[in-house]
C-alpha cells in the first residue's frame, strides 16, 4: 500500500538537482575532452604518416607510434590532473549553494525559516564530493588514451590504413564523450542527494518519501515500485533497495534520477 502522511505531518516538495550546474559542469569537462581528442588525432595522424604500418624494415613503426601516443598520454593526463581540482571545487560549491537555497525556499514556503552554516558533516560531504570528482575526471584520459593506444597497435598489426584508424578514433571519442556527460549528470544527482540529506538530518527530519523520476530509458523496477508505493525511509540510513541488498539514497546509483520528499513531523 502507498505510504501516506499523518494528520500532523507534511510531505514537502523535493529538492531537484540543478540543471544549470549540470550543464555547466558537463560543458567544462566536454570542452577538455574535445581539446584532447583534437590534439590526439592531429599528432597521431602526423606520426602515422611518418610511420605507416607497411613501411620498410629499417624502422619499427609500432615503437614510434607507441612512443607518440604515450607522450600524448602524459601531456593530457597532466592537463586533466591540473583542471580536475578546479572543476571539482566549483561543482561542489555550486551544488551545495543551490541545494541549500532550494531547501530553504521549500521550508520557507511551508512556514519554516532556517539558516544553514558550514558544519563538519557538510564539510565531510563536500570533501568527499570533490575527491570523487577529481578521481573521475582523472580517469577520463586514462581510459580514453589506453583505448587509443590499443587501436593504434591493432592498426599496425593488421595493416589498416589511416582512414580506418580515423574512424576507430572517432568512435572511441564518442564513447568517451558520452561517459563524460554521464559523469556530469550522475554526480550532480548524487551530490545533491548527499548534501540535501545532511541538511535534513541537521534539521531533525528523520523520514522522506521516495519519488521515482520517471526519466531514463531503463528505469529500475524496484525504484519504480518504491515511487509508486510512496515508500518511506530513514533519512540518516537510506532506503534498502531489494535489488542490490543495500541502503541507498535517491540519485546515488548510476543513472538513477530519483528524488525524495522530506516529511515534517508535528506540522499544524
Amino acid at each position: 500500500m502507498p505510504s501516506r502522511t499523518k494528520k500532523n505531518e507534511q510531505a514537502l516538495r523535493p529538492v531537484h538537482p540543478n540543471a544549470g550546474i549540470q550543464a555547466a559542469y558537463r560543458k567544462s569537462i566536454l570542452s577538455l575532452v574535445d581539446e584532447m581528442n583534437n590534439s590526439v588525432r592531429f599528432w597521431l595522424k602526423a606520426a602515422y604518416r611518418a610511420n605507416p604500418p607497411l613501411m620498410a624494415q629499417d624502422r619499427n613503426p609500432a615503437q614510434e607510434l607507441r612512443a607518440a601516443i604515450r607522450a600524448l598520454a602524459r601531456r593530457w593526463q597532466r592537463n586533466f590532473d591540473q583542471a580536475g581540482p578546479k572543476f571539482a571545487d566549483y561543482f561542489a560549491r555550486s551544488t551545495q549553494a543551490r541545494s541549500d537555497a532550494a531547501l530553504r525556499k521549500i521550508l520557507r514556503d511551508a512556514g519554516y525559516s532556517v539558516r544553514f552554516e558550514m558544519t563538519p558533516a557538510m564539510r565531510d560531504v563536500m570533501d568527499a564530493t570533490i575527491g570523487e570528482q577529481v578521481a573521475l575526471i582523472r580517469s577520463i584520459p586514462q581510459q580514453y588514451l589506453t583505448q587509443v593506444e590499443g587501436l593504434v597497435m591493432r592498426s599496425v598489426q593488421t595493416g589498416r590504413d589511416l582512414g580506418q584508424l580515423t574512424k576507430d578514433l572517432q568512435e572511441q571519442f564518442g564513447v568517451t564523450r558520452r561517459r563524460a556527460a554521464t559523469i556530469a549528470r550522475d554526480q550532480n544527482n548524487k551530490a545533491t542527494a548527499s548534501m540535501t540529506r545532511v541538511r535534513q538530518v541537521q534539521l531533525g527530519i528523520t523520514e522522506a518519501i521516495w519519488v521515482h523520476s520517471g526519466g531514463g530509458k531503463h528505469p529500475r523496477p524496484t525504484h519504480m515500485k518504491a515511487g509508486r508505493d510512496g515508500v518511506r525511509y530513514d533519512v540518516s540510513k537510506g532506503w534498502l533497495d531489494p535489488a542490490i541488498g543495500k541502503r541507498i539514497l535517491p540519485g546515488e546509483l548510476i543513472n538513477c534520477r530519483c528524488i525524495s520528499r522530506p516529511v515534517i513531523a508535528g506540522f499544524s
